[in-house]
């Protein structure tokens, strides 16, 4: 991402390089069945892995949060 926003000589080079190589891949997984198969195979499990990690999120922001403790009363009792 930074590339395509740097404006140097080499970083639209290097931008170029990415783009390619995204046309290449798109053009090899097209043209075989079993290779788009595995990849679609790893997006659907990353996929999963998401939730995962967002169940493992939100528990460590559970375990970081600081207990909320009743308070305990200062000062005496009335006799009521």
């Amino acid at each position: 991402m930074l590339s395509s926003v740097l404006n140097s000589e080499r970083a639209i080079e290097v931008n170029i390089a990415i783009m390619r190589a995204f046309v290449k891949l798109r053009d090899m997984l097209q043209s075989n069945e079993e290779l788009n198969r595995k990849f679609a195979a790893v997006i659907r499990k990353l996929a999963t892995h998401d939730k995962y990690f967002t169940v493992v999120f939100d528990e460590l922001k559970k375990l970081n949060e600081q207990p909320t403790r009743p308070r305990k009363q200062i000062g005496f009792k009335t006799a009521s």
